[in-house]
């Protein structure tokens, strides 16, 4: 992936954290957080076009990925979140897009329906439903495109 963040972002994520209480209870809900000050303004470009993605396409031609697939996931989400579930979720490769990007996007409500809806992809996979969420995660993005048109051309 491209670097979006600033080099000291785990720092940063600490001070940040212990600071802000809402931002506490954001990032142990979700493992991320919505408007997150570690993001450099280029990263904020490259994230809102997905650019920061397409490295990972080279993982896929070296066969360490798939497109669609469970999101990677670090250690400590693995640790925190998946648990049991981990070593079902790590049996197949993490994919560019997944289930739960194209059903939930970032209006997931916490991070325990991630781990859910990745369990059930992995339970339930197979090529058609690769192929409707490929088909669907193209038209989010045509439809976030649209709006963000739409939202330019209109006097505010």
């Amino acid at each position: 992936k491209f670097r979006s963040m600033y080099m000291d972002a785990d720092k940063k994520l600490e001070e940040i954290l212990k600071k802000n209480f809402k931002a506490k209870e954001e990032w142990e809900k979700f493992h991320k957080l919505k408007d997150d000050p570690r993001v450099t303004p280029i990263g904020k470009f490259i994230r809102r076009t997905s650019l920061d993605e397409l490295p990972q396409f080279i993982n896929v031609l070296k066969g360490e990925m798939s497109i669609v697939g469970p999101r990677p996931v670090t250690k400590e989400e693995i640790e925190k979140f998946y648990k049991e579930k981990a070593n079902l979720i790590l049996s197949v490769k993490p994919g560019i897009t997944g289930y739960w990007q194209v059903e939930e996007r970032n209006d997931i409500d916490n991070y325990e329906r991630r781990v859910k809806m990745d369990e059930w992809y992995v339970k339930n996979k197979n090529f058609l439903f690769d192929l409707k969420i490929l088909v669907l995660c193209q038209v989010l993005q045509l439809y976030q495109l649209f709006l963000k048109l739409l939202l330019n051309l209109l006097p505010l």
